[in-house]
């Protein structure tokens, strides 16, 4: 009789550990399917602080730019050549700019490559193609389930929706013009086409990388800045 007493409130601590364990363990499930998945998002919360903290501390034009640039009257010229200098700056992994997804709600901090580590701090920028105001195709890629999920809603874009890209020499306005769904091999969606577009690319269907959803959007609106991205 003398054991019964411990081992019967070990059991029941046991079994209260178990219980509280599983309602856990539910709720970081409900929390994923229904948003995102927790842990990882707070990582990525801190990365983004700090990401929004680099891309704040760009200034631009710096004053090599402004010299290069005096002479162009054009502001489109001028922006093009500002974003192209600041892409021969850029670093994988650093601070460029900031996306804003106005119809979802969203606005996030943007680094420079599309790298595991990368797109852990949040979305990142392909290498391989220019930064917005060159005058050919951006690529920007996102996470839809983990690190803070940043492209989760992307399939609720409309055509005519705005995204709105905000860099240290100029705020850029996209609208939607059509998404596809393609294999993570479809390099085309990549290409040039003459025109400046915004490419947002992401894991589909949710919970898979099995093919990637991508969102085309053209360039409709130009403001040159001179001081910081808001």
């Amino acid at each position: 009789m003398r054991r019964s007493g411990p081992i019967a409130a070990i059991t029941r601590f046991l079994g209260a550990v178990l219980v509280v364990s599983g309602l856990l363990l539910i709720a970081d499930v409900a929390l994923t399917l229904t948003w995102k998945e927790p842990l990882t998002a707070l990582r990525t919360d801190r990365a983004q602080g700090r990401v929004a903290d680099e891309v704040a501390a760009l200034k631009a034009p710096t004053a090599r730019d402004a010299r290069a640039t005096r002479a162009m009257a054009d502001p489109r010229k001028r922006v093009a050549a500002l974003a192209r200098r600041a892409r021969q700056r850029a670093r994988n992994g650093r601070g460029i700019g900031r996306i804003e997804l106005p119809t979802l709600g969203r606005s996030y901090a943007i680094v420079h490559g599309t790298r595991s580590g990368d797109l852990r701090k949040g979305p990142g920028h392909y290498p391989s193609t220019r930064f917005p105001g060159e005058g050919r195709t951006v690529a920007i890629a996102g996470h839809r389930t983990t690190y803070g999920a940043p492209f989760r809603t992307i399939d609720a874009l409309k055509r005519g929706d705005r995204i709105i890209v905000a860099m240290p020499y100029a705020r850029l306005t996209y609208r939607v013009r059509r998404t596809r769904i393609v294999l993570p091999s479809e390099v085309s969606v990549l290409r040039e086409v003459g025109a400046e577009q915004l490419v947002l690319s992401a894991c589909e269907p949710l919970y898979s990388a099995e093919k990637r959803i991508i969102v085309f959007a053209r360039l409709v609106g130009v403001a040159p800045t001179s001081g910081r991205p808001t």
